[in-house]
């Protein structure tokens, strides 16, 4: 566990307020469940299998499987796509809450470290867990000469980034933005985008995604 939260990959944490063990029903409903919730966030973020195993390290044969019912993951498995992903891994394996919390409060030193497959920008949590909330943000780190990728980013959403110092260019279809401290851009992320810090200074922002549910 210790080397896989070094990548920044959720860890798996038990809530102590929960029964220690449950009914076979209970457990066959959380193993079920795990094959839908990984096809539904496949398609809500528009990769095919080989993309997926491309990202996740996990084959496409076993991720289909997984898909269909068909083979139950090990710890090490869904730890890799639940990274790949960007959801904790309790996304598919915790019951809901019985009661919701409406107010989740990160405090400056305790923020998470919220997984990219992008190198050379590091990523701050300061918004509350996928599934209960629509909106994710983070505090962005990018470094000089770190970009998205030769590949255009085309997904379900938005996305809003907020410049706090440092320059950053950030290209949404046939427009190229160049931002600057205090400056700030909005856009629908299904239309093809890229972003990337040409310059030799750091640049750090207020970076929000808004999902479809």
């Amino acid at each position: 566990m210790s080397a896989t939260a070094k990548r920044g990959a959720p860890t798996l944490a038990w809530k102590t307020e929960k029964p220690s063990t449950m009914s076979e029903v209970e457990l066959d409903d959380v193993v079920n469940s795990i094959g839908p919730k990984l096809r539904e966030l496949r398609d809500v973020n528009g990769l095919s299998l080989q993309q997926l195993s491309d990202r996740s390290d996990v084959s496409p044969a076993a991720i289909h499987k997984v898909e269909q019912g068909n083979m139950v993951p090990t710890i090490t498995t869904l730890l890799k796509l639940a990274a790949a992903l960007d959801r904790p891994v309790s996304y598919f394996v915790d019951e809901e809450e019985a009661v919701p919390s409406y107010v989740v409060v990160t405090r400056a030193k305790e923020r998470k470290k919220v997984f990219t497959s992008h190198t050379g920008i590091d990523l701050a949590g300061i918004s509350g867990p996928y599934g209960q909330y629509f909106v994710a943000s983070a505090i962005a780190e990018v470094e000089p000469g770190a970009t998205s990728g030769d590949n255009p980013l085309r997904h379900p959403g938005e996305e809003l980034i907020y410049l706090l110092s440092g320059s950053l260019e950030v290209e949404v279809g046939e427009q190229r933005i160049r931002l600057n401290a205090g400056d700030s851009v909005h856009f629908r992320t299904d239309r093809e985008h890229r972003w990337a810090n040409p310059t030799k200074r750091p640049a750090k922002a207020v970076w929000m995604a808004l999902r479809p549910a």
